[in-house]
């Protein structure tokens, strides 16, 4: 498939905006504002559609964020909807486990393991935002019912995601029973992974929803026949995931972070996400710029200079976010204030060096397994008629997660987030019961840093791509004044874990990127050939993705909000690389 076979424009529209990748999920979310809802509400829709159209990349069996734009008091708040790992799990047994499977030098949990494993945050994190931040107009069993209809009368797979599934088809069926898999199969074609249009009902999974939309409490999925069908999963195959976890689970609202850069305030969720890396380099960027050392102003968007100068800064946010960053209820320091101050930032800008790539920013870097740094999550936003905007991610982690599908319920795959977690002693990400892990999924805001109004609501999601896409369009939209559209249509770059040195593995933190001796750069197709020779040459070592494998660019979506006379205009992109269109509220 190519990512450029066809133009999208921007959307526009005076009353609001759904944009996701699946244009069904899109369209109920609309439904939900057109029905009196607000931004908050119809994320909800979305979000449990896209859980039905596409499993490979969320779930309720996995972890969201959420920002969320109040037009009334012009504050950006914050959710934390992830999951906790097993209050029983010590790094001993992941120390075990891997000696069992020949693996004792690994400082990591697998990927594959039961104990990546963490309590799903996904459902709890619907309810509380509804509750909290929800119109009121709309109860829960109207905000969930399109995605219940979507699982009883089945919908048409779009064609990026039948491609996630074929790719992880086999996996779900080597971990569960072959039955199982009918509720991500075709109708025509029982128990084969679907392809582009195919009908794909999920009534197991619409009997969960229905479950959860008539009690509109979490008790119904954390607690009884449901809690008890994955605990007893986990179990069975050695896990130690227990009711008690999951009756333990708690959403928790937080306060953004944010940094003041061009004349706006990017917002980030604080850790245990990732979002620091957005602020980190950008404050490393501006310092460069304020000091003289580079002029933003006069760089061309995708130049050599340009893209050289958000790689280094990357490198730095990542190597200090894999050093400080972890469950914040684990770890009483202040870290985030000091990784923010101009002192620290300003002395992290003298390690830049624009005629050359860093080939280790302090020699202590991870290099964790390049399967890691997947595409495999959904973002989206809404904007309401009332001015308010939300900004939203969901995900599995890696596609289809652990691939465990809880017999006894069927319908959902449980997540594998657990596998962000490391086994260094001393490191604010290693493995405990009870903590939550590093996250790599983040949603982001721009605002006006003087009056508060809304200017942006964005994500780009997919692993280590989201900061980086984070920072590629805070400026495209700030700097260069881009579109939306044209900001998701530029090229992009990604750092990845270098496959080269992944037994240079050091186990810190999260495990980013950043990689000893070399980061590897990703690039898409299109970006100029001079432009990749000249990167070369400045010692990155690039790759550039072709097809359908730009994917691991992430999906983003985008709507500018901007202030008129008549009141306000809201102007929507999508990402050419998902299936989604914007659509606007009539």
């Amino acid at each position: 498939m190519s990512f450029n076979s066809s133009r999208r424009s921007v959307v526009h529209s005076t009353k609001g905006i759904v944009t996701s990748t699946q244009p069904l999920a899109s369209a109920a979310g609309a439904k939900i504002l057109e029905m009196g809802g607000n931004s908050v509400d119809a994320s909800v829709a979305v979000a449990s559609c896209l859980c039905v159209m596409e499993p490979a990349s969320t779930g309720i069996g996995g972890d969201c964020f959420m920002l969320h734009y109040d037009n009334i008091s012009k504050e950006v708040i914050g959710l934390n909807g992830t999951g906790r790992s097993p209050l029983k799990l010590t790094r001993n047994h992941i120390i075990e486990e891997n000696k069992r499977l020949g693996r004792p030098d690994s400082k990591r949990i697998h990927p594959s393991s039961v104990h990546s494993v963490t309590v799903p945050g996904t459902v709890a994190g619907w309810i509380d935002a509804v509750k909290r931040y929800g119109s009121g107009r709309v109860d829960l069993e109207q905000i969930l019912q399109p995605a219940i209809d979507l699982c009883e009368h089945g919908h048409p797979i779009s064609e990026i995601s039948s491609i996630l599934t074929t790719d992880r088809w086999n996996k779900l069926q080597s971990s569960n029973k072959e039955h199982l898999l009918s509720c991500f199969s075709a109708v025509s074609r029982p128990l084969q992974p679907p392809q582009d249009g195919d009908l794909v009902v999920n009534r197991p999974l619409s009997r969960i929803l229905k479950k959860v939309a008539q009690a509109n409490s979490g008790k119904a999925f954390y607690e009884g026949e449901v809690a008890r069908g994955i605990v007893d999963e986990i179990q069975s195959r050695g896990g130690l995931l227990t009711m008690e976890d999951l009756k333990n689970h708690s959403s928790t609202f937080v306060k953004p972070m944010y940094l003041d850069f061009l004349g706006a305030r990017i917002w980030e969720i604080p850790p245990n996400s990732q979002g620091l890396v957005v602020l980190i380099a950008l404050g490393i960027i501006k310092e460069l710029h304020n000091g003289g050392t580079v002029d933003l102003f006069g760089m061309e968007q995708n130049s050599v200079g340009y893209l050289h100068l958000l790689i280094e800064c990357l490198k730095l946010a990542f190597h200090d976010v894999d050093e400080y960053v972890g469950d914040p209820d684990f770890n009483n320091t202040d870290n985030v204030s000091v990784l923010l101050s101009p002192d620290y930032l300003s002395k992290r800008a003298l390690e830049f060096n624009p005629n050359c790539a860093l080939k280790d920013t302090t020699g202590d870097c991870s290099v964790p397994d390049p399967v890691l740094n997947q595409s495999d999550t959904v973002y989206f936003t809404v904007s309401d008629p009332e001015g308010n905007a939300t900004s939203f991610i969901n995900s599995v982690y890696t596609a289809f997660g652990s691939a465990i599908i809880p017999e006894t319920l069927g319908g959902f795959c449980l997540q594998n987030r657990g596998a962000n977690f490391n086994l260094l002693k001393g490191s604010r990400n290693c493995i405990e019961g009870g903590k939550r892990p590093y996250h790599t999924i983040i949603p982001a805001m721009i605002t006006d840093p003087i009056n508060g109004e809304l200017l942006y609501s964005l994500g780009n999601m997919g692993g280590f791509m989201q900061p980086t896409g984070h920072v590629q369009h805070f400026l495209n939209l700030m700097l260069f004044n881009l579109s939306p559209q044209d900001s998701l249509d530029r090229p992009r770059i990604c750092l990845s874990p270098h496959p080269d040195f992944c037994h240079l593995d050091r186990g810190h933190g999260g495990g980013g990127p950043v990689s000893n001796p070399v980061t590897q750069v990703e690039v898409e197709e299109d970006l100029d050939a001079n432009v990749i020779a000249g990167l070369r040459k400045l010692g990155h070592d690039v790759r550039v993705i072709k097809g359908y494998k730009r994917a691991l660019f992430g999906r983003g979506q985008i709507i500018k909000k901007t202030i008129t006379d008549n009141g306000f205009v809201y102007s929507a992109g999508t990402d050419k690389r998902g299936d989604g269109i914007p659509i606007p509220l009539l």
